[in-house]
């Protein structure tokens, strides 16, 4: 009797931990095909809550772009720099004049896709940052682009 008892919680507690892992990886979304520039512009906010960007024109998604100085190489690498020293943070690609960067939150492993684009033109760097799935974000890609923007302005870019 008690070792069917123990090979039951054993079975049980390895099902949990199956389930939870499965629930915990499908947090983590699939990257939106929409990412990337195109004529210019990265994609537009859904109407959700869960998204911010420069270039949307409602205050709902409004974030201002970061601006700078320095050349855009320069800049670049400085925006790198910021970036991978973010919690979660990996970048996932880079082209001449923009980067993609995934950020994993730490306990349910849900992903956020930030993007950067420089307009060289106007010397600023456009960015979005939109989560992959849910509703609300509870604000946290807007305070991630804010403590983006404060370690942007302490290196003086």
């Amino acid at each position: 009797m008690r070792g069917g008892i123990m090979k039951d919680a054993v079975s049980t507690a390895y099902a949990l931990n199956l389930a939870a892992n499965l629930i915990l990886a499908g947090c983590s979304g699939v990257p939106p095909a929409n990412l990337g520039v195109k004529d210019g512009r990265l994609a537009r906010c859904p109407d959700t809550p869960n998204c911010v960007s420069s270039q949307s024109a409602d205050g709902r998604h409004a974030v201002a772009p970061l601006t700078y100085s320095t050349s855009e190489a320069e800049a670049l690498v400085s925006l790198k720099e910021i970036v991978l020293q973010m919690k979660g943070a990996r970048i996932t690609e880079e082209t001449d004049g923009y980067i993609h960067a995934e950020f994993t939150s730490t306990i349910c492993r849900f992903v956020d896709d930030v993007e950067f684009t420089v307009n060289e033109s106007l010397k600023t760097i456009d960015l979005r940052s939109a989560s992959r799935l849910g509703y609300s974000d509870f604000g946290v890609n807007r305070k991630r682009i804010e403590a983006i923007r404060t370690a942007w302005k302490a290196r003086g870019s």
